[in-house]
């Protein structure tokens, strides 16, 4: 029995300002507002029952002060949150728990220091703990996308797998950013060769790649995270996050 499917709107915050990388390159952001609490509003009146917030500045290695700042005042909006972006250590896992996440998300931590994770999802469980597998040409990779990770997205879901994980997120980086069309068969092949549920992320540009993910959410696809079509309007969300809670079957 699937889970059931859920689409995630992306907030990326960097010094506390909502913005789209292309590529996950610094260099090339788009900034979408100053106000990260509005427009999540924005998204849970659409019908979002999740958001997806990174931070991106601890992504990068910088403290990231005003995002986690933000933090508290999202998750008091009604809407779960998953919570990512430089959290590598046990103290900030709690943090981002006690200020409201409803589950957080390990990506450099989760290549660099497994142990983390074993500890994380002993002390926390595996539906509070998920994995970015962030991945470029077969390639895994860290601090912000600015570093090979040393594994294949295959290789590293197997070994978080084994740890425990039931779930991660798998961000195609070069379509990231930029519309070109959600990489659904490479998150659905990571799923079946990993046993892992799996959220797609990357190049999300329209209702059609939304459907494509809910498609395959019998081969593990749980759901998929949509940041520049709907700040950019390519995406309706309210009209996608309708037809999943009607319960399409887009695999027929």
């Amino acid at each position: 029995m699937p889970l059931p499917f859920t689409i995630f709107p992306a907030i990326d915050l960097r010094h506390g300002q909502v913005v789209r990388l292309q590529y996950g390159d610094p260099q090339r952001q788009t900034v979408f507002g100053s106000d990260p609490a509005g427009i999540a509003q924005q998204w849970i009146t659409a019908g979002a029952d999740w958001l997806h917030v990174v931070n991106l500045d601890g992504a990068f290695d910088e403290a990231g002060a005003a995002n986690w700042t933000a933090l508290p005042t999202l998750t008091r909006l009604g809407a779960r949150v998953q919570f990512g972006g430089g959290v590598r250590t046990l103290a900030d896992i709690e943090r981002a728990l006690a200020a409201g996440a409803s589950r957080v998300i390990l990506g450099t931590a989760a290549v660099e220091n497994p142990a983390l994770v074993a500890q994380a999802l002993a002390r926390f469980g595996p539906e509070r703990i998920v994995a970015a597998v962030d991945a470029r040409a077969g390639r895994v990779k860290t601090r912000g996308w600015q570093q090979d990770g040393g594994q294949t997205p295959a290789g590293l879901g197997r070994q978080l797998q084994a740890l425990g994980l039931a779930t991660i997120i798998h961000t195609d980086i070069s379509r990231d950013g930029v519309l070109s069309g959600v990489n659904a068969a490479a998150s659905a092949a990571l799923a079946q060769a990993t046993g892992l549920h799996v959220i797609a992320s990357g190049g999300v540009a329209g209702l059609p790649d939304v459907r494509r993910c809910a498609a395959l959410a019998a081969q593990g696809v749980v759901g998929v995270i949509t940041g520049r079509a709907i700040y950019d309007g390519t995406l309706d969300l309210r009209q996608a996050l309708a037809e999943i809670h009607r319960g399409e079957n887009y695999a027929g």
